[in-house]
């Protein structure tokens, strides 16, 4: 099977891979468990080319990590030069320049009028850990408000936050205390009305109690869900009210995914914490906390930091990515990609039943699979042997949402019009082989 981008010359996976497939089941602790039954050789922009010389579509971006694309020269080029003056001090022993200087940038891209303030960390799950103590220390309040179909991460607070079981913490408890589960705007399954959330909401916990809402502008991992627009401008709005501090989550919708540089500037609201990760570095280690100056200053000297947060060839990454975007263009082709994925999607949709749902935010994109599409019963092992049929093609995606059933879409914003055709191309086709199209 060969197309423009697409080329498979070997049984999935081939010999090279299986050889290296012998060495993880040897050496790799088994909850590591691969997408692709293959292994990479090199990738660059949307391509990822296996040990045997098989070429895929990557439209998992790397889980959401290489907005800019896979091996971007620039950022390749920012990365060898920070290697050759040094690697490592740990900024609170040592700084250096490149920390500030992103942090001047992160500061200046973050929405709303008031001035902001950065801190750098290794992942996503610590950056949100940190916005909570940023948020609790500020405060002085200890309880956590978070969602149904949210994803914070795998530590101990962020899996607490965390709502899908199965894998993510199934034997994992006791979890931590005072964090609050509430409903999310998902009007596809469960709408809500902000008068029924904050009815609810007081009726869960006392509001005085809270340090922070933390919520994610777009659901990720839970299912690519976009909220109707009146949520978060309510959230913001009642976040003042009552003295919370609104943590948005743009570890995945960050960056450039939704045609602003934050999901949350689409609902003209300015959060208090900011967390970023995931694309910032192009798939180097990153995190950060971007903050109300006056909120991420209230806590005393060494209250947060990282031995590795912040590393400098991270830094230096995350430079050269912000300058990709602005000098490609990358916001306003974010949604350019996002239409071409959201119109074929959605001629999908009239040809196979299967499809509830597509809906997405600039190139943030996923369908829902149901069973039915009355009773919207999830369709949970079709999605599965749909992205394996295109595995097999030559098309890389991962899945989301709490029951499984959701196709979602993290390509590259860099990634040619062409490659986004053949790829959809290939879901039509893994799609036919798992349910027959309507005629």
């Amino acid at each position: 099977m060969e197309g423009k981008y697409i080329r498979i010359v070997t049984e999935i996976p081939g010999p090279k891979s299986r050889e290296a497939l012998a060495l993880k089941e040897k050496y790799v602790a088994n909850p590591l468990s691969p997408l692709a039954p293959f292994y990479a050789a090199r990738a660059e922009g949307v391509v990822i080319e296996d040990l045997d010389a098989n070429r895929f579509l990557d439209f998992s971006g790397g889980w959401g990590v290489v907005n800019v694309g896979h091996n971007h020269p620039k950022v390749v080029a920012a990365i060898k030069a920070q290697t050759e003056k040094f690697v490592h001090t740990d900024f609170t022993a040592v700084p250096y320049k490149v920390y500030a200087e992103l942090g001047e940038k992160l500061a200046r891209l973050a929405p709303g009028p008031t001035p902001k303030k950065c801190a750098f960390f290794n992942s996503g799950a610590e950056a949100v850990e940190n916005a909570v103590k940023i948020a609790r220390g500020y405060t002085g309040r200890k309880a956590v408000v978070c969602f149904e179909n949210a994803f914070h991460g795998r530590t101990l607070l962020t899996m607490t936050m965390t709502h899908k079981a199965v894998p993510y913490k199934v034997g994992f408890g006791p979890y931590a205390p005072d964090v609050y589960r509430m409903p999310y705007s998902y009007p596809y399954r469960t709408p809500v009305t902000p008068a029924d959330w904050e009815r609810r909401f007081l009726s869960l916990v006392d509001p005085k109690e809270v340090a922070c809402i933390v919520v994610e502008p777009v659901i990720g991992e839970g299912g690519f869900i976009v909220p109707a627009p009146d949520f978060l401008p309510f959230l913001r709005d009642l976040c003042n009210r009552y003295g919370i501090l609104l943590v948005a989550d743009e570890i995945q919708s960050g960056v450039g995914r939704t045609g602003k540089f934050f999901a949350h500037e689409h609902y003209g609201i300015e959060a208090d914490l900011i967390c970023v990760a995931k694309s910032i570095a192009a798939g180097l280690p990153l995190s950060g906390v971007i903050g109300k100056a006056h909120i991420v200053d209230g806590l005393i000297p060494g209250a947060i930091g990282s031995t590795y947060g912040g590393n400098p060839v991270a830094c230096a990454a995350a430079l050269a990515v912000l300058e990709v975007i602005e000098e490609e263009g990358l916001l306003e082709r974010a949604f350019h990609v996002g239409r071409i994925l959201m119109d074929g999607l959605k001629g999908l949709q009239r040809e196979f039943p299967l499809i509830g749902e597509v809906r997405g935010l600039g190139a943030m994109v996923g369908m829902e699979l149901v069973k039915d599409r009355s009773s919207k019963e999830p369709a949970a092992e079709e999605t599965k042997r749909v992205q394996r049929e295109a595995l097999h093609r030559g098309l890389i995606f991962p899945t989301a949402g709490v029951y499984g059933n959701v196709i979602r879409f993290l390509v590259p914003l860099t990634t040619p019009e062409g490659a986004l055709q053949e790829g959809l191309g290939v879901l039509r086709e893994a799609l036919a082989a798992v349910y027959a199209p309507t005629r």
